[in-house]
């Protein structure tokens, strides 16, 4: 998200281990951490009279949708035209990562060592929110790691110059439009004020960085103060919320996330991916990593580096994380992170690290070349989402190589014959 580190003190820690549950909270003492906000470089003139009249424009629109005129002017009395916002906006990576190395990052060493102390620091209020919302205090924490470093890595950009800007000059306008009203409702029903609302780039705010329309639908005042704090240095409220998320989004209590599995010699690879969902895959020779049962209920198998990489059965709890962030690869690093965190097992089978990644172009032009054969459909973006993979197993299908969805520089050369 691009953040500047903000570090949770061990006072501060030791406070909220000892009283940060909605039975002992002192009402009204959440407050917006005080950090300085990052300088908005300056704008050419011409961005910046643009800003400003699309502020004057966009007035109307605001008020029509329940923004006070006073909470408007207050809060765009700040909006400034951010070029950093949209260099980042507009930046794309020359190389995707492979799964594994996003996964190194996410279930590292020493974010297990953090995610176990805060587990215990904070037992009292994880306790509270999983009795309340059915979600396990690891997922919670892994969430928690996945999106600010457990609190480190918030971000200091000021929201609303940011959406505005997003607004005005984005790729994305109306949904950043959207979310510029969210960000006013949320600073009209006196959360936060329009100085203290700080977080990415792209307006993901806080500790479990939640985005202006999530925080409206899914953001709760679990101290009691009043107020739904997911900015100040005191994390209860953004970890309830990050439970409460979960749980409206489809979380079973007391149901694992899935499970890394061992499939047979002669398991059928057409049945991988999300789109086939089944109860029977242990009458089919698939058993849990190890040997043992699979967990109960109906689940998809996925396998995220082909059919030379670790295999996972994914439940509906893995589909709820999707929800938080639709990436297979955030799913996993929340779902093993939180392993970790909780002192089981990581992941056991090896990644083929000997692939070679493939560049943005070259992922591309798979999109392009899977097109022009009729397989795809979907945007020429590089970003290979359950379209991609499932165009790429149907193209494997039709030469009679495993069709595992699974793009490397063998398929590039394939496509290219």
């Amino acid at each position: 998200m691009n953040p500047t580190r903000i570090i949770l003190s061990t006072a501060l820690i030791g406070a909220l281990a000892s009283c940060a549950t909605p039975m002992n909270r002192t009402p009204g003492a959440a407050g917006a951490a005080a950090v300085t906000p990052a300088a908005i470089p300056a704008a050419s003139p011409g961005d910046e009279a643009g800003l400003q009249r699309f502020v004057q424009s966009f007035r109307p629109r605001a008020l029509s949708s329940g923004i006070s005129s006073d909470t408007y002017d207050r809060a765009m009395r700040i909006a400034r035209y951010n070029p950093d916002v949209i260099r980042l906006d507009r930046k794309q990576a020359e190389f995707s990562r492979p799964v594994w190395l996003y996964l190194d990052s996410a279930v590292s060493d020493a974010r297990i060592g953090t995610g176990r102390e805060k587990s215990a620091q904070l037992s009292r209020t994880l306790s509270a929110i999983e009795g309340r919302y059915g979600v396990p205090r690891e997922i919670v924490l892994a969430v928690w790691g996945m999106e600010s470093n457990f609190g480190a890595n918030r971000g200091k950009m000021q929201i609303i110059p940011s959406l505005a800007t997003l607004a005005y000059d984005g790729r994305r306008g109306e949904m950043f439009q959207n979310q510029l009203i969210a960000a006013l409702k949320i600073i009209q029903a006196g959360d936060v004020a329009p100085e203290g609302m700080l977080g990415s780039w792209a307006g993901a705010m806080g500790h479990t960085q939640f985005m202006p329309t999530s925080y409206l639908q899914y953001a709760v005042d679990f101290t009691g103060d009043g107020r739904r704090d997911i900015w100040s240095e005191d994390p209860t409220d953004a970890l309830a919320s990050t439970g409460a998320y979960l749980a409206r989004n489809g979380w079973q209590r007391g149901q694992p996330w899935g499970a890394e599995v061992q499939l047979p010699a002669n398991f059928n690879m057409g049945l991988i991916g999300k789109g086939t969902r089944r109860s029977d895959w242990g009458s089919m020779g698939v058993r849990s990593f190890g040997g043992g049962a699979l967990p109960g209920g109906s689940g998809s198998i996925i396998m995220p580096a082909g059919a030379r990489g670790p295999a996972f059965l994914i439940l509906d709890n893995f589909r709820s994380l999707l929800r938080y962030n639709n990436s297979d690869n955030y799913a996993l690093g929340v779902a093993f992170l939180a392993e970790r965190i909780a002192g089981r097992a990581g992941i056991q089978g090896a990644w083929p690290r000997n692939d070679r990644p493939l560049s943005t172009s070259e992922r591309q032009e798979i999109q392009q070349r899977l097109r022009a054969k009729g397989y795809y459909d979907g945007e020429i973006d590089g970003l290979f989402g359950s379209g991609t993979m499932e165009a790429v197993a149907a193209y494997q299908r039709s030469i009679g190589t495993t069709p595992d969805g699974y793009p490397t520089s063998i398929l590039l050369g394939q496509l290219r014959r």
